[in-house]
């Protein structure tokens, strides 16, 4: 155990945070026709920047990487001149906010892509279920597989987006490597049967994710780029037969860039039928790890805590929790009661549930 709690600050590259609950990244598709940012989006952001980092919500990094209705995009320039009033607002609160970088890959639909045509991915494989497109529910499609050729522009939108972020004002940036995207596609076996420098072996299957790393930490200090993980995710049709070693092995080579942090996504589905996944994946990875570790995964107050004391992780991301407060860090140091999620409002609507869930009022002890 350690003397370290929710409200101990923490360095994370060079930007010290007051506090160690993290907004984790959530999507809440309230952009605007030609997926632009907000004036709603701006103040949602700016109620919650008492967090110790806000992780914006994924966003794509080009027209090809969008996947969902009504998304914020960071590939044009007018997109990028409405993310400065988001980051304006975090920062005029006193907040701090990272960009989480996206491209869904074969989580898509070519009702979204330009000219309709098949989303793209690691492999012709689909990912066996429905999507919600501008027509409606779809069965995913089978995408098309990237030739060798074209991953380097794949690598260089990542690049463009990073340094549109950068002019937009954020603090840093997050690779969203996760959650059955497509980076996580490449690293998967199951989503990877290549037969490049891509696919096979686990160097070659993590291959597309360091060339991201290091294309992103050409725009930004290394000191301000993380990434996000989820070793343990089966849906979307993930699976790897190995993920300790496939995930041992991309976190070690992870180290040498010496990035801000490393946030890890515990399981979100049971893994009954999966007994080769790890089912504590903070504390399974910890070791590994030679920087920052945030954890992700359903926490409350008493988990964070625990996990934080118990020297698992170095911070916790909440999501739901800081959908419904937008003042979580100081409801849990007073240990006030919490609003309940609306869960009907999560991904539609406008304020109803998104700006207006109501503050603590401060009151003297």
């Amino acid at each position: 155990m350690n003397s370290n709690t929710l409200f101990t600050p923490i360095k994370v590259g060079d930007l010290k945070l007051p506090n160690r609950m993290i907004m984790a990244p959530l999507t809440r598709r309230r952009a605007a026709e030609g997926n632009m940012p907000t004036d709603l989006m701006a103040e949602y952001y700016r109620q919650r920047a008492s967090a110790g980092l806000i992780i914006s919500e994924a966003t794509p990094i080009s027209p090809q990487a969008i996947g969902y209705n009504n998304l914020p995009g960071i590939f044009t320039q007018a997109q990028l001149e409405s993310w400065k009033k988001v980051t304006a607002a975090v920062h005029s609160n006193g907040g701090r906010i990272f960009m989480q970088l996206w491209h869904v890959g074969r989580i898509s639909h070519s009702l979204f892509q330009q000219g309709h045509v098949l989303p793209i991915a690691p492999s012709a494989i689909s990912a066996g279920e429905v999507i919600t497109t501008p027509e409606g529910s779809k069965k995913m499609e089978i995408p098309r597989a990237l030739e060798t050729g074209e991953i380097a522009g794949i690598v260089e939108d990542y690049r463009k987006a990073s340094a549109n972020a950068k002019e937009a004002g954020f603090d840093g940036v997050e690779i969203h490597g996760a959650n059955a995207y497509l980076i996580d596609q490449f690293l998967h076996q199951s989503s990877n049967h290549r037969t490049d420098e891509y696919g096979g072996s686990i160097e070659n299957r993590a291959r597309f994710a360091l060339y991201i790393v290091k294309a992103v930490c050409d725009i930004w200090s290394s000191q301000r780029v993380g990434i996000r993980l989820s070793p343990s995710n089966t849906r979307n049709g993930m699976d790897d037969p190995d993920p300790a070693g496939l995930f041992g092995y991309l976190i070690g080579q992870l180290n040498s860039f010496n990035l801000a942090y490393l946030h890890l996504v515990e399981p979100m589905m049971p893994l009954d039928n999966y007994p080769h996944m790890i089912h504590e994946v903070a504390r399974h990875f910890r070791p590994l790890w030679n920087g920052p570790l945030i954890t992700a995964g359903n926490y409350n107050y008493e988990k964070g805590q625990a996990v934080i004391m118990e020297g698992i992780a170095d911070m916790v991301a909440f999501g739901r929790l800081f959908i419904a407060n937008p003042d979580l860090p100081e409801r849990f140091a007073r240990q006030l009661p919490l609003n309940i999620p609306d869960t009907d409002t999560f991904y539609y609507g406008g304020e109803k549930g998104y700006i207006d869930y109501p503050k603590r009022e401060s009151v003297n002890d």
